[in-house]
């Protein structure tokens, strides 16, 4: 397929900067980090859908690698510290395959030396534990995005997939916007609320990213991006990366996972509940009403209804990959990356549109968040402010 060959030559200059992949935490709940276990130097294919030959093969350049950590944590900044190392010992291990990455110049040069430019993003604002401090310490450690939420609300910002509690973000919430534009940390709005959404970008003097989310007019899930958002990245300078989890981007899918758990509920299962017990009852349903399969053709839809809101120099690419359990037909693990570009250049997309949503998005959107910190840091010192402070005048 001329086009397929074309999408791999296209990637072999301009590689993927993938903005979300939790292949940290697989090895967590798989292996307790035992990366003897999971080689990533072989195909792991078996269990995982990340290793370094497949990312090789899907044309990938640099990985935000997810440091992320169950809300439920009983201690999620230690959690997060080890999710760190594991990222660290990752790349002491592949030294010729994956480059540390802290800035847009080090993607650079990972490009330049055919490495994996590998940055990290923590995914929930529990893991500062209302600490900015702690924020800080992250970002010390290499953490170059913070997801604002994950599932669950925090004590400063609302969730997309909780019951709304701050109406967006609390003062303390936007203090930490500040501070993560101060430090050079990209705001990462996947996740949250809208109302989240849209007070990020009235605080933010930085441009914000969206590591792993997709469009809301296509497919109506919460953690998708309402077109009005989509409008405003192009003043803000932002990146929505494009996510592929089946259950975000195809209606059907997000139709049937409603249906999935309300019988699970029905026949008194929460609805991730994965005893035996209830597995029983999910495939029962399954075997009555298979699962809608989403598509490469699913995931261009989403993309090129993003230009037309945001415009092709504020789109990226975000898989989540080893962070759901179904992937789309085409888009099965990391090696798929070829066969999404191939689509768009059946769409119509020139190779430059391609170029920018592919790297050079991601590498300048990091490279602005530097050029903002060093002018925020010239004129403002460190924020020492506390939630019970500045939420206690917020009424």
């Amino acid at each position: 397929m001329a086009s397929l060959e074309s999408a791999r030559e296209l990637l072999r200059e301009f590689p993927v900067a993938d903005g979300h992949n939790d292949l940290p935490w697989a090895l967590r709940e798989q292996v307790r980090y035992d990366l003897d276990a999971r080689d990533v130097a072989a195909d792991q294919s078996a269990h995982l859908h990340t290793d370094i030959p497949r990312l090789r093969a899907g044309g990938v350049g640099a990985q935000y690698w997810s440091v992320y950590v169950r809300t439920d944590s009983p201690d999620p900044v230690a959690a997060t510290l080890e999710q760190i190392d594991c990222v660290r010992q990752l790349l002491d291990r592949h030294p010729g395959d994956l480059r540390p990455a802290l800035t847009a110049a080090d993607m650079e040069a990972a490009r330049g030396e055919g490495r994996i430019a590998s940055l990290m993003g923590a995914e929930g604002g529990h893991s500062i534990a209302n600490s900015l401090g702690t924020l800080r310490g992250l970002y010390g450690l290499g953490v170059r995005y913070l997801t604002l939420t994950h599932n669950d609300n925090v004590d400063w910002a609302d969730s997309a997939t909780d019951e709304p509690r701050a109406g967006g973000l609390t003062a303390f919430g936007r203090e930490v916007v500040r501070e993560m534009n101060r430090v050079g940390m990209l705001v990462d709005l996947s996740h949250v609320a809208a109302t989240t959404m849209r007070d990020a970008l009235d605080t933010s003097t930085a441009p914000v990213i969206f590591s792993h989310s997709s469009a809301r007019a296509v497919c109506d899930h919460p953690r998708n991006i309402p077109d009005d958002v989509l409008e405003r990245l192009p003043a803000n300078g932002g990146v929505a990366m494009v996510t592929f989890v089946p259950k975000f981007v195809l209606q059907a899918a997000v139709d049937w996972t409603a249906a999935a758990d309300e019988n699970m509920r029905a026949h008194g299962f929460h609805h991730l509940d994965t005893t035996a017990e209830a597995m029983k009852v999910h495939r029962a349903f399954e075997e009555r009403r298979p699962r809608p399969v989403a598509t490469v053709a699913t995931v261009a839809d989403h993309l090129d209804h993003m230009r037309e809101v945001a415009g092709v120099d504020h789109l990226g690419i975000g898989g989540d990959y080893d962070g759901t359990a179904f992937t789309p037909d085409g888009l099965d693990d990391v090696s798929g990356y070829p066969n999404l570009l191939a689509e768009l250049l059946e769409r119509g997309w020139s190779k430059a549109d391609l170029a920018k949503l592919t790297w050079k998005n991601a590498v300048r959107v990091l490279g602005a968040a530097e050029d903002v910190a060093r002018g925020l840091q010239a004129t403002r010192p460190a924020s020492n402010a506390t939630i019970e402070s500045l939420d206690a005048l917020d009424g």
